[in-house]
C-alpha cells in the first residue's frame, strides 16, 4: 500500500486511483474506495452511487460544473501533471473558498517538497508525493515558510492586519 501525507501525518493510502486508458475507458476494481476522473464520474455517477467514490479534477476540469454539493465526496483530488502547470492550485482554492468543500483535498501528480507549502496555503490537506521523492523529507516542506504577506485559505488575513499596532 502506498503512503501519502494527510493533515501533516504520513499514512497508508486506502484509495485506489483509476485512470482512463488511451480509449477513455476506466477499469474499476471490484471493491474498495475508488478515486475516479471527474469526467468519468459525471458520465457514470448513477452506476457509482453504491460505492465509496472520490473524484480527481484534471487541470482542464471546471469546479463550476459540479452538479452536486462538493461535500458529498469524502475526498477530492486535483491532478498536477507537471510542476509548471498550476491550474490545480486554483481548482483547490475554488473548492475550499467558493464551494465550501470541507473534506480531504488531495494533490496528486507532480507533487514534491517544494510545492507542499503553497498547496497547503490553497487549502490542500493531503499530498501524494511523487514516487521518486522521499515522503519523510517532503513532509518538511509544509513548513518551509513561517510568515506570508498575502492572505490564503489557511491564513485569511494579510500580514499587515496580523501585525500589532505600534503604540
Amino acid at each position: 500500500m502506498s503512503k501519502l501525507i494527510i493533515n501533516r501525518e504520513i499514512v497508508d493510502n486506502r484509495w485506489t486511483r483509476v485512470v482512463a486508458n488511451e480509449q477513455g475507458e476506466v477499469s474499476l476494481p471490484s471493491e474498495g474506495a475508488v478515486l475516479v476522473p471527474y469526467q468519468y464520474w459525471l458520465a457514470n455517477r448513477d452506476a457509482l452511487s453504491n460505492r465509496e467514490v472520490a473524484v480527481c479534477f484534471a487541470p482542464t476540469d471546471e469546479p463550476e460544473s459540479l452538479p452536486v454539493d462538493a461535500n458529498v465526496f469524502p475526498m477530492i483530488a486535483c491532478e498536477f501533471p507537471a510542476f509548471t502547470d498550476g491550474r490545480g492550485f486554483s481548482i483547490g482554492r475554488l473548492l475550499r473558498v467558493r464551494y465550501g468543500f470541507k473534506g480531504e483535498l488531495r494533490a496528486v501528480g507532480d507533487v514534491f517538497k517544494d510545492t507542499l507549502n503553497y498547496l497547503a496555503r490553497c487549502g490542500f490537506n493531503a499530498f501524494e508525493v511523487r514516487a521518486d521523492k522521499d515522503i519523510n523529507e517532503a513532509i518538511k516542506g509544509i513548513d518551509d515558510f513561517t510568515e506570508f504577506y498575502q492572505s490564503s485559505v489557511d491564513v485569511p488575513s494579510p500580514l499587515y492586519l496580523r501585525r500589532p499596532v505600534a503604540a
